[in-house]
């Protein structure tokens, strides 16, 4: 008997781990049978292969057993698990995107739907007020009712979640989902992932947006109309690590005392004047939303009661609050959901929360001491620029004039060039 050896390779079950196995193969022959071990591999054949097998891949498989012997790197686990995180963020924005324009639909259907109930039960309540007598009269009057309390439910319904605000958050989540995924990348491409703070940096930001905005309506949605308005925070709190230097060292890491200063003044603009006028516009909008949220219910809820008198002694009176307030509702309906003012609402509201973010991102860096644990100076600059939308110099030419003009905030500019 001859023993063959061949080397049978298996498929990798990950990018950084591989399998390779040995299985002895008898070759039947004439000879007759002799006990011999399983183990017996021919010494000038078995070296040769077992030594390019084992330069060749980091697991080896006997005859008997297939043992697995990893020889990852440290790194190789922290990076699979950023791919994890990369991968559910670039499904949350699918997700965000597809529920957002779901509730867009909401929107515009129910809107629709309960300006054409409201405008057909007016319209009977007219006709039975015309000349109906007998059972026309009691059709139309009964059909009118019917039609208004209906209306008058969808719009409870309606203006408790409103609908277009649920497709504003939802595409700010997708936009802020699809920022994060991108700053993801970004880190994979520039920094070596060797420390497990990046992992958990990510998967808090990750759950911050969650938080920020819920899928879900029931038990999960966020409050339409709060007693107090806050700018909306989808970030986790601040915590600074130290990144790695992007090209040569530069002494004060690109930071100096003038630069300081800059980003002092300009998170001061920031606050006093950005976020201060769009929680000023948020509340505004939220009064707004509020009275006609009210009004459209209690308009039908008139208008079925007026119905109810129909043909009565009371009929004159009642045809014109019947009618009347069935006109007023739609007009109010329209009004709240065609003019999405829950959707403005929720835009001041994210904008406010938008720089409450940058002035914690310049803060949280100017407040360190030691400028090698800062984000490079020039970078940060650029970036801060970028997201106020204006130039270098324009950046520059605000933090001079907001020191010359500390206390004249009637004349003083808005930081932000985009909003």
């Amino acid at each position: 008997m001859s023993i063959l050896q061949t080397p049978i390779f298996l498929f990798s079950t990950g990018p950084f781990s591989s399998f390779s196995c040995r299985r002895s193969i008898k070759a039947a022959g004439n000879a007759p049978k002799t006990q011999m071990s399983p183990l017996f591999i021919p010494t000038i054949f078995s070296r040769g292969l077992a030594e390019d097998l084992e330069k060749d891949h980091n697991s080896v498989i006997n005859l008997n057993t297939c043992k697995r012997q990893s020889t990852n790197p440290p790194e190789a686990l922290v990076i699979a698990k950023f791919y994890a995180i990369i991968e559910a963020a670039a499904d949350r924005v699918e997700m965000h995107k597809n529920i957002g324009a779901q509730r867009d639909n909401w929107n515009h259907l129910l809107l629709t739907s309960v300006n054409s109930i409201t405008l057909t039960a007016a319209t009977m309540a007219g006709l039975a007020a015309i000349g109906g007598t007998g059972a026309p009269l009691v059709a139309l009057k009964v059909s009118s009712i019917l039609l208004y309390l209906a209306a008058t439910g969808m719009l409870v319904v309606m203006n408790k979640i409103q609908p277009s605000q649920l497709g504003e958050e939802q595409r700010n989540a997708a936009r802020l989902f699809k920022q994060l995924y991108r700053e993801m990348q970004t880190t994979m491409s520039l920094y070596k992932l060797t420390n497990i703070d990046v992992i958990n940096e990510a998967m808090e930001k990750v759950l911050a947006l969650d938080k920020a905005y819920p899928l879900p309506l029931l038990g999960a949605m966020i409050e339409k109309f709060p007693k107090a308005v806050e700018p909306t925070v989808w970030w986790p709190p601040k915590r600074q690590r130290r990144l790695e230097r992007l090209g040569e060292e530069i002494d004060g890491n690109g930071w100096d005392g003038k630069l300081e200063e800059e980003m002092r003044e300009i998170v001061g603009v920031l606050k006093r004047k950005d976020a201060a006028e769009y929680l000023r516009l948020s509340q505004k909008a939220l009064k707004v939303n509020k009275i006609l949220a009210i009004s459209g219910p209690l308009l039908t809820g008139l208008a079925a009661l007026g119905s109810s008198f129909l043909g009565t002694t009371h009929g004159a009176w009642a045809v014109m609050l019947a009618v009347i307030s069935g006109a007023l509702a739609s007009v109010v309906n329209t009004l709240e959901h065609g003019g999405q003012v829950g959707m403005v609402f929720e835009m001041y509201r994210s904008n406010a929360g938008f720089f409450r973010l940058m002035q914690e991102i310049i803060e949280s860096n100017i407040s360190l001491r030691e400028v090698e644990r800062r984000e490079n100076g020039e970078l940060f600059k650029i970036k801060v620029a970028l997201q106020l939308g204006r130039s270098l110099s324009e950046l520059k030419h605000l933090a001079a004039l907001s020191s010359t003009r500390k206390g004249e905030e009637a004349i003083e500019e808005f930081a932000s060039k985009l909003f």
